[in-house]
């Protein structure tokens, strides 16, 4: 379990996606998580795993070595333990297993790779902080490698399903230039739409994004920060602003990494896709995620967590 001091919970999550690999240290009052720390490092899982299919030998050192400064860190701000959870990447690479055993090795921290059902689970535990459902929602965390949907409502059991179709990924198959060029945003658009159409049926009252993804296109749209919605016509501002600069340039003007820039074209693709997957003219952004769900999950059911996601992903009064 994780650390408690008078009621408040203290927990730890490291999230091992195809973009970054990020902690989250955070305490947990009633449902509101507080972040301590939080921060990322951009190792290249995704990249891997498009480019051979396996991560190698001096790369598996490296992610343990981050992982174990990261479990260092954590334990040192007041976490007992820590959650450690590969997703995409990890479903894919074909050295998984001895990442997942190398990691414990070096950390003594188990490694959970997740399943599509469990990921979205958990984003959606970490967007609802676990709060009651109190009407139909759709949450869909766009990674770099994958995309997962969750739909929920009261008296309905979530549904949850992974696409494939991210970011970076979408990126690598699409697009050269730097920008890139209208044939090439022209392209993105359209495999987007083509991999977001058989995205389970819903009629959700709200549509909530979360990732770094959705949460980078804010920084490049007039009051994204502000209002944390995205528009059409604040998807068609971002198009704009992806086809007339370069990702350093997008970095310096919009404080974005060079990473997160350079795939945010693909980025507005399938965001756009799925406003028009699920006809809607507005999309809510969340800063909370797989992280947040999976701290918030260990403090309400502790080592039993992942037996009990559908459950959890339901929401529980306190």
């Amino acid at each position: 379990m994780i650390g408690e001091v008078a009621g408040v919970q203290f927990g730890a999550a490291v999230d091992l996606g195809s973009t970054s690999v990020h902690l989250l240290v955070a305490r947990v009052v009633d449902h509101r998580v507080e972040p301590l720390i939080d921060e990322s490092v951009f190792l290249g899982l995704g990249a891997a795993v498009e480019s051979q299919g396996f991560l190698g030998t001096a790369e598996r050192q490296e992610l343990a070595a981050t992982l174990a400064g990261y479990a260092g860190r954590a334990r040192e701000a007041g976490a007992a333990s820590v959650t450690f959870v590969g997703t995409e990447p990890l479903r894919r690479l074909a050295d998984a297993a001895r990442i997942v055993a190398e990691v414990e090795a070096v950390t003594s921290v188990p490694l959970h790779v997740l399943s599509h059902e469990e990921e979205a689970f958990l984003t959606l535990i970490g967007v609802t902080a676990g709060r009651p459902v109190e009407h139909d929602v759709l949450v869909v965390d766009i990674g770099g490698g994958s995309s997962e949907f969750v739909s929920v409502g009261p008296g309905r059991p979530a549904e949850a399903v992974g696409v494939r179709i991210g970011a970076a990924r979408l990126t690598g198959q699409h697009v050269k230039g730097d920008p890139p060029s209208l044939a090439e945003l022209a392209a993105l658009r359209t495999a987007a739409a083509q991999a977001v159409a058989p995205a389970p049926a819903s009629r959700p009252a709200e549509v909530v994004l979360v990732g770094g993804t959705a949460s980078n296109l804010l920084k490049i749209v007039p009051h994204g920060r502000a209002s944390r919605r995205l528009t059409t016509a604040d998807l068609e501002t971002a198009f704009g602003v992806v086809a007339g600069h370069s990702a350093a340039v997008i970095g310096q003007e919009f404080l974005v990494k060079a990473a997160r820039a350079r795939i945010l074209a693909a980025g507005a693709s399938i965001v756009e896709a799925i406003m028009a997957r699920y006809d809607v003219g507005e999309i809510r952004v969340s800063d909370a995620g797989v992280r947040e769900g999976a701290i918030i999950a260990v403090a309400h059911a502790g080592s039993s967590w992942r037996d009990r996601l559908e459950e959890l992903a339901h929401g529980w009064v306190r």
